[in-house]
């Protein structure tokens, strides 16, 4: 590994101060081992830490850069908004911008604004279980929809990337209305729905999860959701905090749903939506999203809820990004989904490379689709760590966890991809070569 000796300074110092000396776990390099990068400046594809490396940033903010770091436009109508204040605590015109932009693009009839995914989705179940009356929910296991107390059981990303067993600071009883099922398996659902269709508020899915790796929808899989639901009286909530306006311009609700005709009753945004500042949204039917306090009975409130700064960096990001800028993003995905494979096929590492539009993992040491998280939970994630490592001392910046997805943006240009294919060899045989730790 190459020495880092700034970064090292920092994390001393936040270890002093901070929780493992991060902010968010997966941070922490925990499942990679070695000191945490920390990042100075972020310029188009490229990201420059306190050491003064660069490295071609594939993580994104963890999904947020569409359009690449420090957009010179994103950056001019920020400094705009920043000159006219930060903060009012009253509504603004941006606020109302961005929302008309995010119901003329997607299925939603009405919109509220919030600062986080979780916020989002916590929001969204408080509503789902005062618009039915109901307690029970559903959702799949390692599909992550933020650190809410009721969706934290079985869920994926950092929860998984720490090998944390349950739940702990979270009482059973919380819990206790969460059924959780196995991802893409209609009998499970149907089962569920069988046995418990009278008691269950609503469905909760990622539209394409991305938490325990990329791990696709069957064919009709979400429209079958929503058909279930309707017929049982339960509400459909689609998490499209990941996935919208990343995979495409109406998110993954445009791949198929609008295709084939069907809508999710509720819906949460987040990440491209901020334009990597702080803000998220939930939305869907106007009967049931005016259930919302000032309207309805359901209280749902946020100081900082549609501010005018985050607001303004979502706005210009969903309006920059052009259907040109979506067929790069596609290009430059299945590119480097390309790249990554020949390089593991060559050095006789087993794997499988799956995504959801230009959203995409790797599957290390299993050669089937993977379906579910415990298909998931089957890889050989032991071997990233030392591929994560020879790609980190070539300039290349990697999700540090198995199970996170690759994200690139509409500035990953040739350069940035040629640096990917020079570091791939000697990092795919790393990965052959990797031993499982005891």
């Amino acid at each position: 590994m190459t020495p880092t000796p700034a970064s090292q300074k920092l994390f001393d110092r936040a270890l002093a101060v901070s929780p493992g000396g991060v902010n968010s776990p997966v941070r922490a390099f925990r499942a990679v081992g070695g000191t945490p990068i920390f990042m100075k400046s972020g310029s188009g594809a490229w990201l420059t830490d306190v050491d003064g490396k660069t490295y071609v940033d594939l993580v994104g903010s963890w999904g947020p850069m569409l359009l690449g770091h420090a957009h010179p436009e994103v950056l001019a109508a920020v400094d705009s908004a920043v000159a006219l204040g930060t903060s009012f605590g009253t509504p603004s015109e941006p606020e109302v911008l961005l929302a008309e932009e995010i119901v003329a693009r997607t299925s939603v009839d009405s919109v509220r604004l919030v600062s986080s995914g979780t916020e989002a989705t916590m929001s969204a179940i408080r509503l789902a279980r005062g618009f039915t009356g109901r307690d029970k929910i559903v959702k799949f296991a390692g599909c992550y929809h933020g650190h809410v107390d009721a969706l934290l059981a079985e869920a994926g990303s950092g929860v998984v990337t720490l090998g944390i067993p349950g739940t702990p600071g979270v009482p059973a009883h919380v819990t206790a209305d969460t059924i959780v099922l196995p991802f893409n398996d209609r009998a499970a659902v149907e089962a569920a729905f069988a046995e418990y269709g009278a008691e269950i508020a609503c469905l909760i899915t990622e539209a394409a999860p991305g938490n325990m790796g990329v791990v696709p929808p069957a064919p009709g899989f979400n429209a079958f959701l929503s058909e279930i639901c309707t017929a049982n009286g339960a509400l459909f909530i689609s998490d499209e905090v990941m996935t919208g306006f990343r995979v495409t311009s109406a998110g993954h609700w445009g791949v198929d749903g609008k295709v084939e005709g069907w809508s999710p009753d509720l819906v949460t945004f987040g990440k491209v939506m901020g334009g990597g500042f702080p803000a998220a949204a939930f939305g869907g039917r106007a009967d049931v999203m005016n259930l919302l306090a000032p309207v309805g009975p359901v209280y749902q409130a946020g100081t900082l809820s549609g501010n005018p700064i985050a607001t303004t960096a979502g706005l210009a990001t969903l309006k920059l990004a052009t259907p040109d800028s979506y067929g790069r993003l596609d290009a430059t995905s299945a590119e480097l989904q390309r790249l990554v494979g020949e390089a593991l096929t060559a050095e006789g590492v087993e794997h499988i490379v799956q995504n959801a539009g230009n959203m995409f993992s790797v599957f290390w040491g299993v050669t089937d689709r993977v379906a579910n998280f415990a298909d998931a939970q089957e890889q050989e994630a032991w071997r990233y760590k030392a591929f994560f490592h020879a790609m980190l001392d070539a300039g290349v910046y990697l999700p540090p966890s198995a199970f996170e997805c690759w994200f690139v943006s509409a500035a990953h240009d040739a350069e940035a991809l040629s640096r990917i294919a020079e570091a791939l060899p000697s990092a795919a045989r790393a990965a052959a070569r990797a031993e499982k730790d005891n």
